[in-house]
């Protein structure tokens, strides 16, 4: 998995069309989220296109986790935001300043506003999942 350094590397140098083609394919590379798991116990509240995550504990302690979006742009968004947490400590993930993190790509001017209304949502989702295993 691409770190977000180099992921916001290649997103300085595209043009806007490549930019969302891009997030596209970061949606694309998923895992895929069994459909069973897309529950309304697994729904990000406030986001403008359905938005699921679901966390598992791995042996290691390590959270890592399954999202999925039913819009394309925005599923590309929650991998971005994944790659800043997944397979992470909960300490780590608590520590971690996910929007700061996603800073470079400068989302709240490259997106619509609907787009990214939903961003400090799953954020907070997974920042409260991590405290759960603190």
């Amino acid at each position: 998995m691409a770190t977000l350094s180099d992921i916001a590397d290649e997103y300085g140098f595209l043009d806007p069309d490549d930019r969302y083609r891009l997030l596209i394919d970061l949606g694309r590379a998923l895992e895929p989220m069994p459909e069973a798991l897309k529950t309304d116990a697994t729904l990000v509240r406030g986001c403008s296109a359905a938005v699921w995550v679901y966390p598992t504990v791995r042996d290691d302690g390590t959270l890592h986790f399954l999202a999925d979006s039913n819009a394309a742009i925005t599923k590309g968004i929650i991998a971005l935001v994944l790659t800043a947490v997944q397979d992470r400590a909960p300490r780590d993930i608590l520590a971690t300043d996910v929007t700061d993190a996603l800073a470079p790509f400068d989302l709240q001017k490259q997106l619509s506003s609907n787009r990214t209304q939903g961003i400090p949502n799953m954020i907070g989702l997974i920042r409260e999942t991590a405290a759960r295993y603190v």
